[in-house]
Parts: structure tokens; C-alpha cells; sequence
């Protein structure tokens, strides 16, 4: 599951308390702060949906700083290019 996550603020002290939590859940696999309409995109990783249900209740809705998610569902893969050679 792809999770857009929207911070209520977004001072410093916002974005580290967030990347601080996010780096201690072994669900979530990569977390990227980007530019654009919302704040960080989390790549999550569970055994299904009720599991992601159970995620989205436990740990999303009481991450520090969040204000808002939007998650996508992953149903198949077109392409997947583990290594950049750049």
C-alpha cells in the first residue's frame, strides 16, 4: 500500500518527530518527503487489508504531526527496477 501523509504543520520539529516514528515501523518499507500536495509517500507493506486496516487505526491515525492520509492500494505490477545504475 502506497500512503500519502499530510502533516497539520510543517516545521522542523513537525517533520522529525514524523520521520522519527515512521523509522521504527517494520511495516513501512521506504518513507519519502516530497514536494507537492502532501508532505510524505510511504511504501507499507502488509500481510493484507485487513492487516492494513489494523495499521491505519493503530499506528496512521496516531502518527505525530499527521492530519491526513490517503492510501493506495497496490493490485499489480507493470514494471519494477530494483537498482539505478545512475
Amino acid at each position: 500500500v502506497y500512503v500519502e501523509a499530510l502533516l497539520d504543520r510543517t516545521p522542523d520539529d513537525v517533520f522529525s518527530a514524523f520521520a522519527a516514528h515512521v523509522h521504527a515501523l517494520e511495516d513501512v518499507l521506504e518513507c519519502l518527503m516530497v514536494a507537492g500536495g502532501f508532505d510524505y509517500l510511504l511504501k507499507v507493506r502488509v500481510r493484507d487489508m485487513a492487516a492494513y486496516r489494523a495499521f491505519l487505526g493503530d499506528v496512521l491515525a496516531g502518527m505525530p504531526g499527521g492530519r491526513e492520509t490517503r492510501a493506495y492500494a497496490v493490485v499489480g505490477e507493470g514494471k519494477r527496477t530494483p537498482t539505478n545504475p545512475v
